[in-house]
């Protein structure tokens, strides 16, 4: 199953290009966010990797503090085809030795200690900077300078990125095993869940997409407060509500199916998934519709673009490229 080219906002891609030709053409930096205790049971450990897949790094942190990789804790997962800088926390119950360290990929840059463990979405932003090669990219100058003008001012749709669902979309396909009943190991069937939701909520945003309603809030809509978890019902949508939205201080958002959803036409089009997710007693959830891409930066050469902007936790960087370019993986 493949999955969907899903509505863009931003007109058709500029050009064609190629991401990730090396590691080093996507550079990924994460801000943490928090301030340290200084103590506690828990070393905060801040890891370069290269071309290494995080939970993969997790699992070798554990290994080498003794201690099991359920206890080993991380913001998010950064992508595998990269260089990438985040954070991991570890118990020091065996108080290991950090600096004797040695994992292929991985080198230790900072080390702090706290007194809780890091949780997933703890972080407060990442930020890109990544390398789009191609032929005679300069003549599209004017263009970018103009789309990315346009991208600062009005946001983008916030999509789940095709990473989300696996390697040529194969997440659906466990998707549907487990929807079907068919008993999976608890990382799978967590993958499972979060394939349909995410899937869910795409076909969601991309029919706003089409109704132009993406970054407009409507009657009866859950607001999101920009840059935080914060939401609250709108009902009437008055000046003030509409102020705040356009200044991108609040956005519509849509739900992350769970148990009782109802209400959207993709939920009544994969009945399976809803059934499945009701049985599991799923919580239902939300998700900004509109994402807001901060700090764009270009630098433009001949044959290749840099494009530098940090983004929210939970938000995809492919999600802001599918709306500049022609890329493989977008």
């Amino acid at each position: 199953m493949a999955l969907p080219d899903w509505a863009r906002v931003h007109a058709s891609p500029l050009f064609a290009a190629t991401i990730r030709s090396t590691p080093a053409d996507f550079d990924v930096t994460e801000e943490l966010g928090i301030e340290f205790s200084g103590d506690g049971e828990h070393d905060y450990l801040y890891i370069q990797k290269i071309s290494t897949n995080t939970e993969w790094l997790a699992r070798q942190l554990a290994r080498y503090a003794g201690v099991a990789a359920k206890d080993v804790g991380y913001s998010g997962l950064k992508d595998r085809h990269a260089i990438t800088r985040q954070w991991f926390s570890v118990p020091r119950w065996n108080q290991p030795d950090w600096s004797g360290l040695d994992t292929e990929g991985a080198t230790l840059l900072e080390q702090a200690r706290h007194s809780r463990k890091l949780r997933r979405g703890a972080h407060k932003s990442n930020h890109f900077k990544i390398v789009l090669r191609g032929d005679d990219l300069r003549q599209h100058a004017a263009a970018l300078a103009e789309r990315l003008a346009a991208i600062d001012t009005r946001g983008i749709p916030n999509y789940f990125g095709p990473q989300r669902f696996g390697r040529d979309a194969g997440n659906l396909a466990l998707a549907d095993e487990w929807a079907s009943g068919r008993r999976l190991p608890r990382h799978k069937r967590s993958l499972a869940i979060s394939t349909i939701r995410s899937y869910l909520f795409n076909e969601i945003l991309h029919s706003r997409v089409l109704a132009g309603t993406w970054n407009e809030m409507l009657a009866g809509d859950t607001a999101n407060l920009d840059g935080s978890a914060s939401v609250f019902d709108v009902g009437d949508v008055d000046d003030e509500i509409q102020r705040r939205c356009s200044e991108m201080d609040i956005h519509p958002t849509a739900p992350l199916a769970g148990d009782g959803s109802t209400g959207h036409q993709p939920f009544d089009h994969w009945p399976g998934w809803m059934a499945a997710l009701g049985n599991a007693r799923v919580k239902p959830g939300t998700r900004s519709l509109r994402l807001r891409v901060r700090d764009l930066k270009i630098d433009m050469n001949d044959n290749f673009v840099t494009l530098g902007f940090s983004l929210g936790r939970g938000a995809y960087a492919t999600s802001v490229l599918r709306e500049i370019v022609t890329a493989n993986g977008l």
